[in-house]
């Protein structure tokens, strides 16, 4: 008799983002006429810059020769983006071996659990990119959620007291996931406060898993653009990461995953957590898109990672738009300097849902409820730099002459 597996029962809810969309589509075909402007799911909208394009038409182009055509490749990544990937870890100890391709960072974050035991026990950042939460909850390594908050899973409440970044876990936890820019906070972890989870990574002989898909966008070059900056990190830290942002690749699909050799748990010897990644790897995974690498080879040279610098400061305008806008407002406002989110505050006595219904009902704006991303991140609300600049400025517009707070 074929069963499900039971686990999918105990997601709490919807997947935040389909939410959002289904919630923001009643509205629509309720107003028709309403000309909404979308805030809040973290997609790039700004095309693809020259070089990529060049680089990606040229992969296809090759293809269709006999001499230029390629088929299965390798399943950990093309050696010429391993290459140029590496170079980005220039000063650490991280080389090109340790580089793996994959279609994304996304699914990179749930796949490493894989290779880890179900009984682990996990602490994540509160409030977080929900894929780090709900893919545990899938894999059997939580209780039940009561009102959102999953038993056996370790919370670590990231608050404007805090500076948005967390203590160290009051009790031993196995695998931790921490997000360097952080989503949805926007704020950047300092060299110190990683070193202290490092320390008591090694310690506890335990894993952090960081996603640092939007490192790109630090513009203080005092903070770490790679837990690998942190002495010790290749010893205890698998290291999750994104073309997605920094050029556009939402919908191309392109990411890497970083495992040392020396990373190791409690029960592994140095090179056996890489091996078996490479393993998990070759079975479930026959690699990127030989034509997506090529653009992913293209974003790498001089003239795509200048073109990926202009992105970013794009971007990077946009969100200082937008924080600057609330700011005006008299709303408490935080990211949006190191990272393409600004994290604000809700108004005293409004809830995070509330306040996404009340935005789109008064001003026509989509954003994400803090709410949507754990507990911690109830009476909070992200906005996405990621927009065409018109639609940011007249967004900004709206909320400064249409959002009712009185």
């Amino acid at each position: 008799m074929a069963k499900i597996n039971a686990s999918y029962r105990k997601l709490a809810a919807g997947y935040l983002f389909p939410e959002i969309a289904k919630r923001t589509r009643a509205f629509s075909e309720a107003n028709p006429d309403a000309d909404i402007l979308r805030l809040g799911i973290g997609d790039t909208t700004e095309s693809l810059t020259p070089t990529i394009v060049d680089g990606l038409s040229q992969a296809v182009q090759s293809l269709g020769t006999p001499e230029g055509y390629s088929g299965y490749g390798d399943s950990e990544g093309i050696g010429a983006l391993r290459e140029g990937i590496a170079e980005m870890y220039a000063g650490t100890s991280i080389h090109a071996d340790d580089i793996f391709v994959s279609d994304g960072a996304k699914s990179d974050s749930s796949n490493i659990q894989s290779i880890f035991s179900s009984d682990n026990v996990i602490a994540v950042q509160d409030p977080a990119y929900p894929v780090y939460v709900d893919s545990n909850v899938i894999s059997g390594r939580t209780g039940n959620a009561t009102e959102g908050v999953y038993d056996g899973l370790v919370y670590m409440p990231c608050t404007a007291e805090n500076g948005f970044f967390p203590e160290l876990p009051s009790q031993k936890v196995d695998i931790i996931y921490i997000c360097s820019p952080n989503n949805p906070t926007g704020a950047v972890a300092t060299h110190a406060q990683l070193q202290r989870f490092v320390d008591y990574a090694i310690e506890n002989k335990a894993i952090i898993i960081f996603d640092s898909a939007y490192a790109v966008f630090i513009q203080d070059d005092s903070l770490p653009k790679t837990i690998y900056e942190i002495e010790g990190a290749e010893k205890c830290a698998i290291e999750i990461s994104s073309f997605s942002k920094s050029v556009g690749f939402t919908g191309v699909r392109l990411g890497w995953t970083v495992v040392p050799d020396a990373v190791t748990c409690e029960d592994s010897e140095p090179g056996e957590i890489k091996k078996l990644w490479t393993r998990r790897q070759n079975t479930f995974f026959n690699g990127a898109s030989n034509i997506v690498q090529a653009g992913g080879v293209a974003a790498l040279n001089p003239a795509g990672k200048e073109e990926m610098k202009q992105l970013v400061s794009f971007y990077m305008e946009n969100a200082r738009i937008i924080r600057e806008g609330l700011t005006k407002l008299g709303i408490t406002a935080y990211g949006g300097d190191n990272a393409p989110y600004v994290w604000l505050k809700t108004p005293e006595g409004i809830g995070s849902w509330e306040f996404f219904d009340k935005l789109l009902e008064e001003c026509h704006v989509v954003g994400t409820p803090g709410a949507g991303f754990g507990p911690a991140g109830e009476g909070y609300f992200r906005l996405s730099a990621f927009g065409h600049r018109a639609n940011v400025e007249e967004a900004v517009k709206r909320i400064s002459e249409q959002l009712k707070l009185g």
